[in-house]
């Protein structure tokens, strides 16, 4: 689990040990998990590790198996907010929010997989956002290493199925994780252009947080249960705005296409004459 110790990896940690696993708590800061391990001594493993050092995650995952024999669920959890316009946004603000969210989860979830297929079991849990399926203003970054991470996962789901290794992306909507908290969100230097798009995006993240209507340990323990259940599907929005918001998304997507179906169907070569 990465981003355990705040959260929803700390919603995870708990929701896990709850239901009698042992749960490995990768962590920049371990410790900020000391008081918790100390209560779960043979419960909670806290290991030192960020998740966009990637060339460590290979050795990481060999010392969890060392200590525990195996990993059955890989919880990719870390990450932060990011607002700005699209035009704002430097590269090194877009690399750096994909190397948290995408290329470290990429590099650990490899890591996990050669045993999970040996094993034939075991279940990798990305942590996306309503926003993995959809984005608005202020948010092209953070959504666009969301769409990455579902496209990439989507397409490992259908390659480690036959392994009995599920794939599970959670688009949660607005949960009270502190994302919005200071330490856990950058913000784009203003143009002033985009005060009329972006403003409204900006402000509701500055004084949204603590706010949000979502239980961070309902989703856990959701989470859990989905895992658990035998019938695990490859999204899963959490939240009555997340799924409302899905919905009303793939309707417009309907939409869209229904507008254009007959000339976008009509692009074929014209037969011979």
């Amino acid at each position: 689990m990465t981003g355990a110790n705040s959260g929803f990896g700390l919603a995870f940690t708990h929701a896990a040990i709850d239901a009698g696993d042992v749960v490995v708590a990768a962590v920049r800061r371990p410790e900020t998990m000391e008081a918790l391990a100390a209560q779960f001594p043979d419960r909670l493993d806290v290991v030192g590790f960020d998740v966009t050092a990637t060339a460590r995650a290979q050795s990481v995952v060999d010392d969890v198996v060392a200590r525990h024999g195996h990993v059955d669920v890989l919880v990719n959890n870390a990450g932060r907010t990011h607002v700005g316009a699209a035009e704002e946004t430097t590269d090194d603000e877009l690399r750096s929010l994909f190397e948290l969210h995408f290329f470290g989860v990429v590099a650990l979830t490899r890591a996990v997989l050669p045993r999970m297929r040996e094993q034939r079991h075991g279940a990798i849990v990305q942590l996306s956002s309503m926003g993995g399926q959809m984005s608005f203003a202020g948010f092209s970054a953070y959504s666009a290493t969301k769409f990455a991470l579902e496209g990439w996962s989507e397409g490992l789901a259908d390659e480690v199925r036959p392994f009995g290794v599920d794939v599970l992306i959670v688009e949660p909507g607005a949960f009270r994780t502190g994302l919005f908290d200071p330490a856990r969100r950058t913000f784009s230097a203003e143009l002033g252009t985009y005060a009329g798009t972006v403003g409204g995006t900006r402000a509701m993240v500055t004084g949204g947080g603590g706010a949000q209507p979502g239980d961070p340990a309902k989703l856990a323990r959701l989470v859990v249960e989905v895992l658990g259940s035998g019938r695990v599907p490859l999204r899963l929005p959490v939240g009555a705005d997340a799924v409302d918001a899905v919905l009303s998304h793939l309707d417009a997507v309907r939409a869209d296409i229904d507008g254009w179906e007959k000339a976008a169907r009509d692009t074929a070569f014209d037969p011979p004459s």
